[in-house]
């Protein structure tokens, strides 16, 4: 059975019994006419131990939102719940943002050939070659190329 997470506007709301639940984003934003789906959000809170049984058992038996809480524990060995919901905004609250002008685009100027590689990285340039010593008492033994 995959996960499906609460709709909601808060985190307070996604907690609420009853709330309508989705697995994708199109099918929560489908959920919510009127509103658009900001993010698939995961909040941290911070409960009792009473609070966070009674938050686990009372979303396990829901038939909507399932796999959306999940039980942690901090440094100090306390309860932490996190909730994972689809986060929704009123798209009349959303300030729009201007629209960047589009600049004309600079006149190119063809590339300055640049001569770096050919300079120091051709090979044999950067690194001297060792020549080998040949032990003139080994003369037959090998051959110098």
């Amino acid at each position: 059975m995959s996960h499906a997470f609460p709709i909601a506007i808060r985190v307070e709301d996604a907690l609420r019994p009853g709330v309508k639940a989705a697995r994708t984003r199109s099918d929560a934003e489908a959920l919510a006419p009127g509103y658009t789906v900001e993010s698939l959000s995961t909040d941290w809170l911070n409960v009792t131990e009473e609070e966070a049984e009674a938050y686990l058992k009372s979303h396990n038996d829901e038939e909507g939102a399932h796999g959306h809480l999940q039980k942690y524990e901090d440094n100090e060995g306390k309860p932490v719940l996190a909730v994972t919901w689809w986060k929704l905004v009123d798209p009349a609250l959303v300030t729009r943002l201007p629209a960047a002008r589009k600049k004309k685009p600079a006149t190119e100027k063809p590339p300055v050939e640049d001569h770096t590689d050919d300079l120091y990285f051709r090979s044999g340039r950067t690194k001297p070659r060792r020549k080998r010593y040949i032990d003139p008492r080994q003369m037959d033994l090998f051959k110098s190329s």
